[in-house]
């Protein structure tokens, strides 16, 4: 058996990851700099009424409440969380309807066009009425979720983000490849083949299958990927 909830914690960028997250067992990750009290928890749409049922059924077993906002989403929403902080939610490929998360930091920054005028004349310029700024997005922090390789391939900004929270379930070389496919996973060979591919600063494998041992995990994945991604892949055991 694995031990529940192991939380780990790694800090990258002025973020703190702390979480776990095993097959089969749970998938739990929070970012203390994005937190927010009481939580507003954005969710796929089919999910929203089996969840309310569940946190009534929670708050009758242990007669406390559960204060949060239940909020459906669908691939394509944006969700904006603060001036700053902007949320795509990215259609990903499991068994049931999932979705996964890009979180964006928007920065406003001066029109390439405006770059030579003096601060008067940019003044002058909003009084008149003129929008000068525009808004500038960086991808900060990408969530998979549990998803086959074409959750990233079909949207490749998951390839650019700061920090990548993405799945490897299964590791060993005998595992079928179509049959993790069929059940919504990805295997370590779906990161060998796109290597080339992660501009990420940090990525954050996880929900290894509980039929691995840690050490064998390790040893296979640093067998396949000699150095781990110039010491960006993070083996979350």
């Amino acid at each position: 058996m694995v031990d529940n909830l192991p939380i780990k914690e790694l800090v990258h960028g002025g973020l703190t990851i702390e979480g776990y997250s095993r097959a089969a067992v749970q998938s739990c990750w929070r970012i203390r700099e994005l937190k927010m009290e009481p939580p507003t928890i954005y969710l796929p749409g089919h999910a929203v009424d089996p969840m309310k049922e569940l946190l009534r059924i929670f708050s009758r077993l242990d007669g406390g409440r559960l204060p949060c906002q239940l909020e459906a989403v669908s691939p394509g929403d944006e969700i904006r969380l603060s001036r700053e902080l902007v949320v795509d939610v990215v259609p990903t490929f499991h068994t049931v309807p999932s979705v996964g998360y890009c979180v964006w930091e928007c920065r406003s920054k001066l029109k390439p066009e405006y770059s030579g005028l003096s601060g008067n004349e940019i003044r002058d310029l909003r009084y008149a009425g003129k929008e000068v700024s525009e808004e500038v997005r960086t991808p900060l922090l990408g969530y998979l979720g549990d998803s086959t390789s074409r959750g990233l391939d079909e949207y490749p900004t998951f390839y650019e983000t700061r920090i990548l929270i993405t799945e490897m379930t299964f590791v060993a070389p005998g595992h079928s490849k179509d049959k993790i496919r069929k059940h919504g996973h990805m295997h370590l060979s779906d990161y060998v083949e796109r290597q080339d591919r992660f501009k990420n600063e940090c990525i954050i494998a996880t929900h290894f299958s509980t039929r691995y041992h840690d050490q064998q995990i390790r040893r296979l994945v640093e067998k396949a990927l000699p150095g781990l991604l110039d010491d960006r892949l993070h083996l979350w055991l």
